[in-house]
């Protein structure tokens, strides 16, 4: 596979729907650059959405997030709490189980993953 160099601008409108209803999403392209390897996407809080705690876990090889914006407060499984402000960031290891507990409504944080694709187990 012949990599592309893949720019991404921010349109304003870019934001779509994804893995949770509180939250959008703007893909960066990074997936289909590097043929489903890698991801990564801006996250942002939703208008009028709070986080809705539910204990679930990734099937995937690395994820980790950087707070642009705001801040955002996650639960992990034999850590605790731990409150993320812009500038934080956060590795989380593969099939950790964590919740999202709050998030400040101006919340903006950049996710990369490996794979792009990858199951998310509720529980």
């Amino acid at each position: 596979m012949t990599a592309t160099v893949t720019v991404r601008h921010d349109a304003g409108d870019a934001f779509a729907g994804g893995l949770r209803g509180f939250f959008e999403y703007r893909d960066l392209g990074i997936g289909g650059a590097t043929g489903g390897k890698i991801n990564a996407h801006v996250i942002r809080a939703r208008d009028s959405h709070d986080a809705k705690p539910e204990w679930h876990h990734h099937d995937l090889d690395f994820q980790m997030v950087y707070v642009l914006k705001g801040w955002v407060r996650f639960e992990y499984e034999g850590t605790g709490e731990v409150l993320l402000e812009a500038g934080s960031s956060v590795y989380q290891p593969p099939r950790i189980r964590h919740r999202e507990i709050a998030h400040s409504p101006d919340l903006e944080m950049l996710e990369i993953t490996a794979p792009a694709e990858f199951p998310t187990i509720v529980g």
